[in-house]
């Protein structure tokens, strides 16, 4: 367990993805297992926490999420995307991508989904909404936050800190084909 790792308030889950990180998308079920990169991925409502991410529906993680009904959102720092281009572009069907890549992932506290924290910033353990028509129509799943947590160095009192000091935890946001920017420069907006 990564010490720097603290819980984030309920109130506050929506803002681990409101910026449009890059995600890594866990989930597991009968004893397999999976991650995923996903690009598209946003806060729904406040109270209580939704998210809602896109995950094809034909892949191993779709399939996975659906029987488990629970997934997580893993959000990679800068210093995870070699390895976020890689899970993003093979399929778990045939390879444990935590084995192969070396991933090392912990439980969830809340349903049990592999957490991935090292190199990782926060991370979002969820509850899978159903939503028949969406689900056949779209390639959208919406999930319940019921626990989150992200490392102090970066993300405090619901707020996010991109500094000079700590850029391998600069958030990813994928532009394709393997291309990411970080989360960097911040600014305030003054008032007018």
């Amino acid at each position: 367990m990564n010490p720097h790792f603290q819980p984030v308030a309920p109130e506050h889950a929506s803002r681990l993805v409101n910026h449009g990180p890059t995600v890594l998308v866990t989930s597991a079920h009968q004893g397999r297992r999976n991650v995923m990169a996903a690009a598209w991925s946003m806060p729904v409502e406040f109270t209580p926490p939704r998210i809602a991410v896109v995950i094809d529906k034909k892949t191993f993680t779709r399939e996975l999420v659906s029987a488990s009904g629970a997934f997580a959102l893993c959000i990679p720092g800068a210093a995870l995307a070699d390895l976020t281009y890689a899970v993003g572009n093979c399929s778990g069907r045939d390879i444990d991508k935590f084995a192969r890549y070396g991933i090392e992932a912990r439980p969830g506290p809340a349903l049990g989904m592999p957490l991935v924290e090292a190199g990782c910033v926060a991370w979002l353990e969820c509850r899978l909404l159903p939503e028949p028509h969406t689900e056949e129509a779209y390639d959208t799943s919406f999930g319940e936050v019921l626990a989150a947590a992200a490392d102090s160095r970066v993300f405090a009192n619901g707020r996010w800190s991109f500094r000079d000091d700590n850029p391998l935890l600069h958030t990813l946001h994928h532009l394709g084909a393997g291309h990411f920017v970080v989360a960097s420069q911040t600014i305030r907006a003054r008032p007018l």
